[in-house]
């Protein structure tokens, strides 16, 4: 007898129990594809944790290129050439720090995008960060600030200045990290490694570094690759006048950093960076996280924003500069074509 005094055949009734088995399959195989697709959805990362990481890492790489230098075991080779010819050197420090940087990143955090200058096909490393989170940045950065692990890529360079590197010119060197956001840079850290001293910045939250009280752009410091000043001096006075100071130096972050309030006596002041010739983002990263943190602006010559997303290089040049009208400076520029650098 079937419920409600409806009286089913044979068939009825298999048919009933089909329908029944049917709704039931279709409830569990949405159950199951709900949670694959949760399974499969890359989870959020914490940015004040990514921060704290990337200052370990950043300092773990500095003590392998330090260490190097020091028992002058550098193994230097070329990688080929620059688009200015110049030879691109690869030393060990380069290598045993991009090991120590990429692997303590992607054991830590598996599913986030990592571009490294170094491409080595050798074996990780089993690092893996401790999760302690320097004071400074628990007094400065509060936490909860996440965001998708798709949004992020991560760009470090295990260092910077290697050419200096092996000329013993150890100022110029650095070990850098830098996170970006949809492509725009979040989090900066600079690291050097035969100071100990390590900047940092995170966008709208803060930085342990600050601006110098006044910029000159009547009559600029303008600090240049040494590698090319004497294709950058035309351009640069023809800005800002025959008298404009040019500072060759080595090194993009070391650059930045001349920008902003001296940390050791070593470092130069400079009143803005400009370069003029392709130039890759894992060397720029950092530095525009930083300035951005402390008001300021890194940019093509024809003042548009780097994206720090898709491909490694930008062809736009840069000028850099803070507490200073940015705009105005780019007005003041050349006519600028990468074509014709």
């Amino acid at each position: 007898m079937a419920p409600m005094g409806i009286r089913l055949s044979p068939l009825g009734i298999a048919v009933f129990c089909l329908l029944g088995i049917g709704v039931i399959y279709h409830l569990y195989a949405g159950v199951l594809s709900s949670r694959f697709a949760s399974f499969r959805q890359k989870p959020n990362v914490d940015l004040r944790d990514l921060l704290a990481l990337s200052m370990e890492a950043a300092v773990q790489g500095g003590r392998e290129v330090k260490r190097i230098r020091e028992d002058n075991t550098l193994e230097e080779k070329s990688k080929g050439k620059t688009k200015e010819g110049a030879s691109e050197k690869l030393t060990l420090g380069d290598l045993n720090s991009h090991r120590k940087m990429f692997y303590l990143m992607k054991n830590t955090y598996p599913y986030i995008q990592v571009n490294s200058e170094e491409h080595v096909n050798a074996e990780g490393e089993a690092t893996l960060w401790t999760r302690i989170i320097p004071k400074e940045i628990l007094t400065k950065i509060s936490g909860g600030k996440e965001v998708p692990a798709d949004k992020i890529t991560v760009w470090i360079d295990p260092l910077d200045a290697t050419q200096e590197y092996t000329e013993n010119l150890r100022k110029y060197v650095t070990t850098m990290v830098c996170v970006a956001v949809d492509g725009n840079p979040v989090i900066g850290v600079i690291h050097k490694p035969f100071t100990g001293y390590t900047a940092w910045g995170f966008v709208g939250e803060g930085s342990n570094v600050a601006p110098r009280a006044s910029y000159d752009t009547n009559s600029p410091k303008v600090i240049v690759s040494r590698s090319h000043s004497g294709k950058v001096k035309s351009f640069v006075q023809a800005a800002f006048g025959n008298n404009t100071e040019i500072i060759p130096a080595g090194g993009a972050g070391y650059k930045v950093l001349a920008l902003l309030d001296p940390t050791d006596e070593e470092q130069e002041m400079a009143d803005m960076y400009i370069h003029v010739t392709y130039i890759k983002k894992w060397d720029i990263c950092a530095g525009d996280a930083i300035l951005r943190a402390l008001g300021g602006q890194m940019t093509t010559l024809k003042g548009e924003q780097i994206d720090y997303s898709g491909s490694e290089g930008n062809t736009g040049g840069l000028l850099a500069s803070i507490k200073t009208d940015h705009k105005g400076l780019v007005k003041r520029l050349p006519p600028w074509e990468e074509n014709k650098q």
